[in-house]
């Protein structure tokens, strides 16, 4: 039972660096001249990232409450 607690929140864990890596990528690359379409695309894929970061957060606080960060 503790090596799936374990593997489930080191599952989390790893969603939330995925999410936060790819939020930075985003706005890196909203930062840059691209054209108003492009800028369009990276606004959805922001609100997206930003949306994959707070369930991953979630996840992580359901698994395991004792981590807050």
């Amino acid at each position: 039972m503790i090596e799936i607690h374990s593997i489930e929140a080191a599952n989390a864990r790893l969603r939330i660096r995925r999410a936060e890596r790819s939020l930075k990528r985003a706005n890196d690359l909203l930062d840059e001249e691209g054209g108003v379409a492009l800028n369009l695309a990276l606004c959805g894929r922001i609100r997206a990232a930003r949306r994959h970061l707070i369930e991953a957060r979630t996840r992580l606080m359901t698994i395991d409450p004792a981590r807050t960060s």
